[in-house]
């Protein structure tokens, strides 16, 4: 059975920080370009950032979390990383990892994933 499974969220105060890992079993996720979503209260899932395959050299970011998020990968553990410094309240959403296996001709469309974990809840109080 494939499997992406989020951990590391919880309730944290407005400029702290937080690790999110994602956590792929059942196949090797290391040719697939990987990417974070999350959905915020009552709000439609958005992109935040992706990966491309096997070193993860391209990294691109929305600009809501840009120079404040930075994800990595672990390839030879099928784990991507979402390093989050410098929270605000509205960055409270849940968080998915996902995994795109093919081509993809815009990686911030959630239809272009093929592989979704269960999402970790993110709460950023003021």
């Amino acid at each position: 059975q494939v499997q992406l499974v989020e951990a590391g969220g919880r309730l944290v105060q407005a400029g702290d920080s937080l690790r999110l890992s994602c956590v792929g079993s059942g196949r090797t996720f290391s040719r697939d370009l990987m990417g974070w979503f999350r959905q915020p209260p009552g709000k439609e899932r958005e992109f935040v950032v992706q990966i491309s395959s096997w070193s993860g050299r391209t990294r691109y970011y929305a600009d809501s979390v840009k120079g404040r998020f930075t994800i990595s990968r672990d390839s030879a553990n099928n784990t991507v990383y979402l390093q989050m410094n410098s929270l605000k309240p509205e960055d409270t959403a849940v968080y998915y990892c996902a995994a795109a296996s093919g081509y993809t001709s815009d990686y911030t469309k959630a239809y272009e994933y093929d592989y979704w974990g269960q999402g970790t809840q993110v709460t950023v109080s003021s």
